[in-house]
């Protein structure tokens, strides 16, 4: 009974991951919108984080939400899924389809930001809807996460990256970002320097609506003709994933700063 119990289990996290194949900017990415978020928090948003997390950063949280899809409990492999993208029909807008009934980017920030703000909410649970929140919103700037609905999001369209086998999806995770071989820490550096005062305060919106909508329009221009992608691609779109991950741990900050202004 006990080694049925456990292949089911398996069985469940594997058809999870398959649905989900979806974990934005990956490892570098994620790490770099935490470093660059931690550069613009409030005095008062570092003190009410510090507490929370406890000798942890915002680089060091911004990838457990991908670290944890195999985790077979309920939360993660029942729950936790839709919140890493929302789903944008060509020609729509996310407020002309609205969040499907288990919910998405959009209820994911809206519940895990009610969450921090309420004096009553446990420790343990402020720390997961921290983690949650941080990735999340990442996710939202990676263009694929807001998907056409066709494909998901861009993990159906299978190509060569590299002269490797990958899928789009994959190439705007991590194979653009990974191509330079830099350390997150490195990205941090060379992308914050070019983050000026007036960048920074066209970026400082906490309504996700317009991260989704920047995505979307973003996305419907990445898709290539051709199904063998190097140098071209990457030096066409390049630019792109350094503003898509500027603008993320800008906006990081902005919703941490905005929940820990009290």
């Amino acid at each position: 009974m006990k080694i049925l119990k456990t292949a089911i289990i398996c069985v469940i996290v594997a058809i999870n991951i398959s649905i989900n194949d979806a974990s934005a900017w990956g490892q570098t990415g994620h790490r770099v919108t935490g470093e660059i978020a931690e550069k613009y928090l409030t005095v008062e948003a570092k003190a009410a984080i510090q507490n929370i997390l406890e000798n942890q950063g915002l680089a060091e949280i911004s990838t457990y939400a991908d670290e944890m899809r195999s985790n077979p409990e309920y939360f993660w492999q029942e729950v936790a899924g839709p919140f890493h993208y929302v789903t944008v029909p060509l020609g729509k807008t996310y407020s002309d389809v609205g969040a499907p009934e288990e919910g998405d980017s959009v209820t994911a920030i809206k519940r895990f930001s009610k969450i921090l703000k309420d004096s009553e909410s446990s420790k343990a649970d402020k720390q997961l809807a921290l983690k949650m929140l941080v990735h999340i919103i990442g996710d939202l700037h990676q263009p694929l996460h807001a998907g056409n609905g066709t494909d998901r999001g861009g993990n159906d369209r299978k190509l060569k990256f590299f002269w490797e086998e990958s899928n789009l999806h994959r190439v705007w995770d991590s194979g653009l970002i990974d191509r330079r071989q830099l350390s997150y820490t490195e990205w941090t550096v060379f992308l914050a320097a070019k983050i000026t005062p007036e960048k920074l305060k066209a970026w400082q919106t906490t309504d996700p609506l317009v991260y989704i909508a920047e995505s979307a329009k973003i996305r419907d221009k990445i898709y290539p003709e051709s199904d063998d992608l190097s140098w071209q691609y990457l030096y066409k779109h390049a630019p792109t994933v350094k503003q898509r991950l500027s603008q993320a741990g800008v906006r990081i900050a902005a919703h941490l700063n905005d929940i820990f202004s009290d």
